[in-house]
């Protein structure tokens, strides 16, 4: 097609994406750790295993439209009141996120961005499980929507009683 058959607009091929855009830069273990400090002996132990998990997330923005999201996970395991093994994984991502709104970019650092690196986590977290000579831990699936919506709720609460603007702080939350 020549460029008099377009009247003078642009080829489609130079035209910018309009809208937002979400990209998965680099994921990455950021940390890992096992420990297993009454090995051998925890071997022997009869009874029903405690397990705990701790979950945490954190949100650095790198640039303007780039920002790296942490996902962290530790399990402990106790039996009879002695630590079997206490496993951490520091899952993390690169991601490039444009042409949000503030307060759906907030959203989609805090459910998407968990969404994709939780498997990754996951399964590190059940290697090192077996590695370390212990059975297997199925991890289950994780409402990181349900989470976020309590840490929305939990920021209302915060902002009713500082008597601030939601939108301001939900902003502020973003860009930290």
């Amino acid at each position: 097609m020549s460029d008099e058959n377009l009247n003078g607009a642009a080829p489609a091929a130079d035209a910018q994406p309009q809208g937002a855009t979400f990209t998965v830069e680099k994921l990455y273990v950021k940390d890992l750790s096992f420990e297993a400090p009454n090995a051998p002996q925890v071997f022997n132990e009869q009874g029903q295993p405690d397990l705990q998990m701790k979950l945490n997330q954190k949100v650095q923005r790198l640039n303007e439209s780039a920002f790296e999201v942490s996902l962290g996970i530790t399990l402990t395991c106790t039996l009879n009141g002695k630590t079997a093994y206490l496993a951490e994984v520091e899952q993390a991502g690169v991601f490039g996120l444009g042409g949000f709104e503030p307060h759906i970019l907030d959203a989609m650092l805090g459910i998407q961005c968990p969404n994709i690196l939780y498997p990754y986590a996951a399964a590190s977290v059940g290697q090192l499980i077996t590695a370390g000579g212990f059975p297997p831990f199925p991890m289950q699936p994780i409402n990181f929507e349900a989470l976020y919506g309590e840490t929305l709720r939990q920021r209302a609460e915060q902002v009713a009683q500082q008597g601030g603007d939601l939108l301001a702080n939900t902003e502020a939350a973003g860009n930290a």
